[in-house]
């Protein structure tokens, strides 16, 4: 089996952070979203990944490379528009050749691992194959498809599952939601759907939609099985699902301190601090990662709170945000619920507010009043 990840989107909800940086390197915990993918791929025993890239291409190469770090190998294909997710299949034929594969969304985050996902799909497919010597009673599935129960199911591709527990129906964001059933950005596919990419049309938006595929699929009379997802799922595209995001994933560290902290600073709570990382008369209230070579000087670093390599924090308080590289934060007085980019230089003015909400982008320069 192999894997494609589609890391080829402009990311314009992001902006400004992504008018300079990939959407899918946006740190989660001080890791790209996309390492997380690569790795789930790994370790449900994927060895073979292709990345779809677009504009980013360049950044998206540089930070992951061959994959030999990730314990696999990686191809990089580029597509040269963001014309859908079903094109990006059609783009891929020569590297998917006959293989069943996953697609996995690179923007996308899962608390559940693709290891089970993986094995039903194959499970499933063997014994239908085993059931069809004796009789047509069970079609095997040529795609796998993994639902989660959302609030909003208008804002999503939505499947309509029958009597028999089977998806008949899939709905691109739908007035009326057949069920609050959402398409989750992992997919499972034989090598039926590359006819079906070459079957169907572009959707009014001019894009290869890959739930008009799926839906080709099942129109045609294949099975499409599906999996209700186990934990939490967020699309990271927008600030506030990766704050929620990162809070998720530093809820799960495990403390460790790889740097220097003087005797006059505090660390409470699941912290990681790491290599080369200073605290001096300075507090850090877990869960919260501080980057290698950070420097916190009287400041204080509150609960959910990633704070990526090179930066400096000085007489500043902040909570609930996500720091990106070499970026400084001096004199103040509370930043929260923030996402600040690489290289930025927030500082302070005579008037102190008692808390912001930002989202700036690479380079910035701001004076508060």
């Amino acid at each position: 089996m192999k894997g494609l990840i589609l890391s080829g989107g402009a990311g314009t909800r992001l902006r400004p952070i992504t008018h300079t940086s990939a959407k899918q390197l946006v740190p989660i915990a001080n890791k790209p979203i996309l390492f997380y993918g690569i790795e789930d791929l790994a370790a449900a025993g994927i060895r073979d990944i292709a990345i779809i890239v677009g504009d980013t291409r360049d950044e998206i190469i540089a930070a992951v490379g061959d994959g030999s770090r990730f314990g696999v190998h990686v191809t990089y294909i580029p597509q040269e528009a963001p014309l859908g997710l079903a094109h990006c299949v059609l783009i891929a034929a020569d590297f998917l050749g006959d293989d069943d594969f996953v697609m996995y969304l690179g923007d996308n985050m899962l608390e559940q691992g693709l290891t089970e996902f993986v094995e039903k799909f194959e499970a499933d497919r063997a014994r239908s194959s085993q059931t069809l010597q004796l009789a047509d009673a069970h079609r095997p599935p040529v795609a796998q498809i993994l639902l989660a129960h959302v609030p909003n199911p208008m804002s999503f591709g939505v499947a309509q599952i029958d009597d028999n527990g089977e998806v008949v129906k899939l709905v691109e964001k739908p007035e009326f939601p057949p069920s609050d059933l959402a398409l989750v950005g992992v997919y499972l596919f034989d090598k039926t759907i590359n006819l079906a990419v070459r079957s169907i049309e572009p959707s009014p938006r001019g894009e290869l939609e890959i739930t008009d595929a799926i839906q080709w699929l099942i129109d045609e009379g294949y099975r499409v099985r599906h999996e209700v997802l186990v934990g939490w799922w967020i699309d990271t595209g927008k600030k506030d699902p990766l704050l929620e995001c990162n809070r998720l994933v530093l809820d799960t560290l495990t403390p460790k301190n790889e740097g220097i902290v003087d005797e006059t600073s505090v660390v409470e709570g699941r912290v990681v601090i790491e290599p080369g990382a200073t605290l001096v008369n300075s507090r850090v209230r877990g869960p919260a990662v501080i980057g290698a070579g950070t420097r916190l000087v009287n400041s204080y670093v509150g609960p959910y709170s990633s704070i990526a390599a090179g930066c400096e924090i000085i007489d500043s308080e902040l909570d609930h945000s996500v720091v990106l590289e070499r970026s400084r934060l001096i004199g103040i007085a509370r930043i929260t619920d923030s996402l600040v980019g690489r290289d930025v230089e927030v500082t302070h003015s005579e008037s102190r507010p008692r808390a912001m909400r930002l989202m700036l982008g690479d380079h910035s320069r701001i004076e508060l009043e």
